[in-house]
């Protein structure tokens, strides 16, 4: 093994998976962003509780068969005694609360608007990723999270013609805090099959949601309503999530909520092509300070020396310099990505990097 137990070595390491990581981020931020504009379109058929359940419905089922058809059958989660409550938590802000309080906020917040706020989300995500989770944070990226937050409150200040009222940008500010727990709470998970992660947020937070608003004396809308929400949901919720759980084991919480942070403007663009939407100065100024906000997130750059202690866990790889280990009998072959459970020996060196599932280190 190249890095055996108490040997210091510094070796510049390969950062070839971090494109891949990002790419990861950015699709996911393009397919949610979309949805964003597209599903306040249908909350002209759909109630908002209601919509907010079939979108996630939608997601579960719909990701559900893809892994069916992916593993030919049923296969375990592979999910630790200790992992439930972390995913189950993140079930209940991102899947349970955060699609009604957004659904609510698109009630009452023009489209564009609404989108940037979603900007909040990445504010939030690092914040809490900070905070309670003690991921680094640089000058750039403080920086960048303060432009955001200045957007942020130029959107939802009196008097902007999109805005009906103080309450639509306070629910979606509520729901990007609900997904930026539920972020910080799939990261702790975010080694473990994604198709899993986003398939079952799905079908329990849809399941929950949809159950509750039919309980409530709700009713379904017609078949193509239906379709179209669900169809939405497993793109721009089911999809956009597997992605955005591959991006975390790369990036780390804050940096992928950074990247992501370019899915209103996405949602932005998509809801000034729409009939009824339109742009004001404010707009355009929240438009320019969280431009800049995301620009400092995605140019910094993070490089020290670091340990890593001893960690076993199973997750696909390659044996680049953090996975030099032998191969026991019955496991896959060594050449190309592979997955088996494998164990890391203590290492130290150099090399730019991100907090992912093998640089959560304290600094």
């Amino acid at each position: 093994m190249a890095a055996q137990s108490g040997i210091r070595v510094i070796v510049p390491v390969s950062e070839v998976c971090m494109p891949v990581a990002v790419l990861h981020a950015l699709a996911a931020a393009a397919l949610f962003g979309a949805s964003t504009p597209v599903a306040k379109l249908l909350l002209g058929g759909i109630d908002p509780w209601l919509l907010g359940g079939l979108l996630y419905l939608g997601s579960g089922l719909g990701l559900g068969v893809a892994r069916l058809v992916r593993d030919r059958g049923w296969r375990s989660a592979g999910l630790s005694r200790g992992e439930w409550p972390w995913l189950l938590g993140a079930i209940l802000f991102g899947g349970v609360l955060g699609p009604v309080a957004l659904m609510l906020g698109l009630a009452r917040t023009g489209g564009a608007t609404a989108s940037l706020l979603l900007n909040l989300e990445s504010v939030f995500t690092a914040m809490l990723a900070w905070i309670a989770f003690r991921e680094n944070a640089g000058a750039r990226v403080v920086a960048g999270m303060a432009a955001i937050v200045a957007g942020g409150l130029v959107l939802s200040g009196p008097g902007q013609a999109s805005t009906h009222d103080w309450v639509g940008p306070a629910a979606i500010a509520a729901a990007c805090l609900c997904w930026a727990i539920d972020n910080n709470l799939t990261r702790k998970v975010s080694a473990n099959d994604a198709l899993f992660i986003a398939g079952a947020k799905g079908l329990v937070a849809g399941g929950v949601n949809t159950g509750l608003a039919l309980g409530s004396g709700l009713l379904l809308p017609g078949a193509g309503w239906v379709v179209s929400a669900m169809g939405l949901g497993l793109l721009g919720y089911g999809l956009s999530l597997v992605l955005f759980v591959l991006a975390l084991r790369g990036l780390g919480t804050a940096r992928t909520g950074a990247y992501f942070s370019t899915a209103p403007f996405i949602g932005a663009a998509v809801a000034l092509a729409l009939p009824g939407e339109s742009a004001s100065a404010a707009f355009w100024l929240a438009s320019a300070l969280m431009a800049l906000g995301v620009w400092l997130h995605l140019t910094e750059h993070h490089e020290h020396e670091h340990t890593h202690e001893t960690l076993e866990h199973s997750h696909p790889h390659v044996h680049d310099e953090h996975h030099q280990h032998d191969h026991a009998a019955g496991e896959p072959a060594a050449g190309g990505s592979h997955e088996h459970p494998h164990r890391h020996a203590p290492i130290t060196h150099r090399h730019p990097h991100y907090p992912d599932i093998h640089h959560r280190h304290v600094h």
